[in-house]
């Protein structure tokens, strides 16, 4: 896109404050900010600059990551968007928060946070863990929608640090990953703060406590006398502005439309220093932003700078392009610009440019109540995703949630390692395969529904079965993976009526196996005994 077409597309979304002629020179040409520095190299902060990019070869040969999506809100183990949910009466987070904590008048996030620990966090048992269950890369949750900063953060008081568990979390991480060689990433969630926690600025509508105001109204000079004397809760929440309207489609605030309170340029480029921070002190080699495109796009150019400094300070760090960038919900030109991540779910076909799934076997923050049920995703379950994802071009980012105090539970613990023995026998039909010319073949393809926003497909089509096959390819082997074992004993492969076939191994079966190729398909006759559990692999040569 040429910069003149870029500024007026930019018009009709963004504030006016961007839109004079110094701040549209500065989003073409902001490479030097008070703060933090976009480094020199080949990338601009534009969408065509970014196209140069080339997904390195490290992660289209991982195909299998875990992640820590782990923080404050992970400390009442009652699930994902809690620090928001909180504050909005008569909901599951608020019921919960009010027995347990108290009115969110009196005892707030900032509090929660407070009595966050990790005191049995052990990063490295996680990530040899995670390494010896298969996982090629590990990422890490910097900060979330609540806003806190899991690292020592030069632009974020409210840090890990300093409050709650008084750690740099994302160091632990970080040491720990380089020390097993996995290669390390972080997630970015913290540009939506600005509007995600606008509840905390309303009260009670109803019942004892109507009309006295939650604890984010709170300013500093409030805090005296208290744990938090010398802070200011607005730093936290980020509400220091005017709220917008009531009735708003949540999903249109996301993208800062329908009238949504927009961010200021102060929230922006502090967004912007906070990241490239985080950059320079834990050098990650993926940056997983939960954004549409990038983080305040399109009402600020600054997740354009972060991207345009991640490329080139990996340029200038490893002598070539190493980095992986993740956004969500990118049209066919951004997929260009950097790796298309789908939110549980995955895309029906095979993709033309490398792409990620990102999936949790319970809920994204720890969920109590998951564990009680005993309703994790099953290891066969997390196998099949796998292994579609896989076959269509696609890596598959794996969440084990994480308690507050920094463990997991062993029911996690036993997927895991039910995960890494199917790895031990199956993981040549994994890592540095390629898609064959057909990702697939069975009636579970017919159900497949399509992606809605982030994703969200997972789970909605038919599971996999005896019938149903992921292909994956490496040199002149084909492997074709099948997601349970038939009763007949007997597995046939429509597909493969015409290729050319030398001889067939089911992988974990030392035994020659019989088959035969006819005009209809190859039929193979499987041994008596499984090789394993929860998926099996046939090698084609």
């Amino acid at each position: 896109m040429k910069r003149r077409n870029l500024i007026k597309g930019l018009a009709t979304t963004i504030p006016a404050w961007w839109l004079s002629k110094s701040s549209a020179a500065a989003i073409l040409n902001s490479t030097k900010l008070n703060g933090e520095q976009i480094a020199d190299g080949p990338f601009e902060p534009t969408w065509n600059s970014l196209k140069q990019y080339k997904v390195p070869a490290w992660f289209q040969d991982a195909k299998f990551g875990i992640w820590a999506h782990w923080g404050a809100q992970c400390q009442p183990e009652h699930g994902d968007w809690y620090a928001r949910g909180m504050y909005e009466e008569g909901s599951d987070h608020y019921k919960y928060h009010v027995e347990k904590y108290g009115h969110p008048s009196k005892f707030g996030f900032k509090d929660v946070i407070n009595e966050w620990k990790a005191e049995n966090w052990n990063p490295d048992a996680l990530v040899e863990l995670y390494k010896n269950a298969g996982a090629k890369y590990f990422v890490a949750m910097a900060n979330h929608h609540d806003n806190f900063d899991n690292f020592k953060s030069s632009y974020q008081s409210w840090n890990a640090t300093k409050y709650g568990p008084k750690k740099d979390l994302i160091e632990g991480w970080a040491k720990a990953a380089k020390k097993h060689g996995l290669p390390f990433g972080v997630s970015v969630h913290a540009s939506h703060a600005w509007m995600w926690y606008e509840p905390s600025q309303r009260s009670d509508k109803t019942g004892t406590f109507a009309g006295i105001p939650y604890d984010g109204k709170l300013t500093k000079t409030d805090g005296k006398n208290k744990w938090w004397d010398g802070l200011d809760p607005q730093e936290l929440y980020a509400q220091n502005h005017p709220l917008s309207p009531d009735g708003i489609d949540f999903g249109t605030m996301w993208n800062w439309g329908g009238g949504t309170n927009v961010p200021s340029k102060a929230y922006c480029e502090k967004f912007f220093n906070r990241t490239v921070d985080l950059i320079n002190k834990y050098q990650p080699d993926i940056v997983y932003f939960d954004d549409t495109a990038l983080p305040l796009w399109p009402i600020s150019d600054a997740g354009l700078r972060i991207a345009a400094y991640l490329y080139n300070e990996s340029i200038k760090r490893n002598g070539k392009l190493q980095a992986v960038l993740n956004g969500k919900v990118l049209d066919e030109e951004q997929r260009k610009c950097m790796v298309w991540d789908i939110e549980r779910g995955a895309s029906n076909s095979i993709e033309p440019f490398e792409w990620q799934t990102d999936t949790c076997i319970g809920g994204w923050h720890y969920d109590r109540r998951i564990y009680n049920n005993k309703s994790y995703k099953t290891a066969a379950t997390v196998i099949q995703t796998l292994m579609d994802v896989i076959s269509k071009n696609g890596n598959l980012l794996l969440n084990i949630p994480v308690r507050g105090d920094g463990s997991i539970d062993e029911l996690e613990m036993a997927i895991v390692k039910e995960i890494g023995e199917w790895m031990k026998i199956n993981n040549e039909a994994v890592y540095a395969t390629r898609p064959w010319k057909i990702f697939g073949e069975g009636p579970a393809i017919q159900t497949a529904a399509p992606l809605n926003a982030q994703g969200f497909n997972e789970g909605k089509g038919k599971p996999l079965g005896a019938e149903d096959f992921r292909f994956t390819t490496k040199g002149n082997k084909l492997y074709a993976t099948f997601f349970e074992w038939p009763e007949s004993g007997k597995v046939f492969i429509k597909s493969l009526a015409s290729e050319k076939i030398s001889n067939v191994q089911l992988l974990g079966n030392n035994d020659n196996i019989q088959w035969q190729q006819t005009a209809d398909g190859l039929a193979v006759n499987l041994p008596q005994k499984q090789p394993c559990d929860n998926a099996y692999v046939l090698k084609i040569i």
